[in-house]
């Protein structure tokens, strides 16, 4: 934890002594309610008062007890902010509530999204399907010719055109369109008869 400065001194200015200024009383309210002392005391008389909050508020002690912490971190990061000692219970109270809330809504966006399938999702007796139409498809491909094989899997698979596979495999586009064509027609033949 750093360092508190102590408590500042009155300033002289201008050979007057002993009467602070506005700015100064200022200065002294804030010093004396945000010490590392007054939150020790703080989180130690009310850690429990404030774990009760949170567990009203979330369903698990884990996530009460992170959201106590932080409020005790936030509140130990901004004490400049709490001017008046009596107001760190209330600030830290509100901060347990605001925290909780962040807290719910990020578990309640999470079961949101987990909670709807993806659209693009297939379910596990369509993937069984596809997996068994995938295994047709490969038996029948490797059941073709050669030429016929490697012309479909460049053509379709590979996503070339049919320029890009005559130019590949070294054959005319003539080739490439006969032996495409023959391959297709012998696939249906045999995915038809695997179905």
């Amino acid at each position: 934890m750093p360092v508190i400065a102590p408590m500042p001194t009155r300033i002289r200015t201008a050979g007057v002594t002993g009467i602070p200024s506005p700015r100064e009383s200022a200065d002294n309210t804030v010093a004396a309610g945000t010490t590392v002392d007054h939150l020790t005391e703080t989180y130690r008389a009310h850690y429990r008062s404030l774990l009760g909050l949170a567990a009203l508020l979330l369903d698990d002690t884990a996530s009460c007890e992170d959201v106590v912490q932080e409020a005790f971190i936030r509140v130990h990061s901004a004490r400049n902010r709490v001017r008046d000692p009596e107001k760190t219970l209330a600030y830290l109270r509100q901060t347990v509530v605001n925290l909780s809330r962040s807290a719910l809504r990020r578990r309640i966006l999470g079961l949101k999204l987990l909670s709807k399938p993806m659209p693009d999702m297939a379910s596990a007796e369509e993937g069984a399907y596809d997996q068994l139409e995938r295994d047709a498809l490969i038996k029948a491909m490797r059941g073709l010719q050669r030429r016929q094989r490697e012309v479909l899997v460049l053509r379709y698979f590979a996503d070339m055109t049919e320029a890009q596979v005559a130019e590949t495999l070294g054959i005319s586009l003539g080739s490439v369109k006969a032996y495409g064509s023959r391959g297709i027609a012998a696939l249906r033949v045999a995915m038809e008869a695997t179905a």
